[in-house]
């Protein structure tokens, strides 16, 4: 998994500065610790700093130095770089902040997780120039942090996808929901993933579009009402054979 990938699905460790002016100049400092393995061995540390909302500075710990992405940034990151004790501190949280923190924090929460519904269904035929539109919706999950992507033949999709943010159901749960619009080709494989500290690997959720939603629906409908003729017709069976054995026939 890229460390992309970490940075959206799980900073579960973070503290922040955040400072302003009058003049509406603002100044905010955050440091995250992002993992994705139980055992940490993923860990990465982050300090950022951004001035009026835009990334200037940051040090990662997969890296080993500051970064700068602007020219007072890069001219500060020389700066930090030069002090390589200030520098192996840097590195250093990896083990004194953020190991530490989330071994705290796992035995709070890991234990209470709940694993989310996962359904994916069509909510639009194509038709003509008209795209498909396929919805991936995951229920009834904790802790609120999730992420819900989409998969063609194995590669994530970024265009064309709308995601909701994370809803509260008013009973500590909660729900997302994520649509992709997609023209279907012959032979290729849509999947929904999704990725909750509840799974101990990604969940991956194939679409099958070999049968129509509203035919499955028949089908589905038809299998349950099957289902429910024969456990009535077994129960009456088994009520008549109880009356007939306690009946005597009488030859006329």
């Amino acid at each position: 998994m890229s460390l992309l990938k970490l940075l959206i699905f799980q900073p579960i460790l973070m503290l922040s500065a955040f400072t302003g002016t009058a003049d509406g100049y603002y100044e905010y400092m955050m440091n995250e610790c992002v993992y994705s393995t139980s055992d940490y061995s993923d860990m990465v540390f982050l300090a950022s700093s951004s001035f009026n909302q835009v990334v200037y500075l940051q040090f990662n710990s997969s890296v080993g130095k500051y970064v700068g992405y602007t020219e007072l940034g890069v001219k500060y990151a020389e700066n930090f770089n030069k002090d390589q004790a200030f520098i192996q501190q840097k590195k250093a949280a990896v083990d004194r902040f953020c190991r530490h923190n989330a071994q705290i924090w796992d035995t709070a929460v890991r234990d209470k997780s709940v694993t989310p519904k996962i359904t994916l269904r069509s909510a639009r035929e194509a038709g003509g120039s008209r795209p498909a539109i396929l919805m991936c919706s995951a229920y009834e999950f904790y802790p609120k942090k999730i992420k819900v992507s989409w998969l063609r033949n194995g590669e994530e999709m970024t265009s064309d996808v709308t995601s909701t943010m994370e809803m509260a159901n008013g009973n500590w749960f909660y729900q997302i929901h994520s649509e992709l619009e997609y023209t279907p080709k012959s032979g290729e494989k849509i999947s929904c993933m999704v990725e909750h500290a509840s799974f101990s690997k990604p969940m991956i959720t194939d679409w099958d579009p070999s049968v129509p939603e509203a035919e499955r629906n028949k089908i589905a409908i038809g299998a349950s009402g099957l289902v429910l003729g024969i456990i009535i017709a077994a129960a009456g069976l088994i009520y008549y054979k109880k009356k007939s054995a306690g009946r005597i026939l009488v030859p006329n």
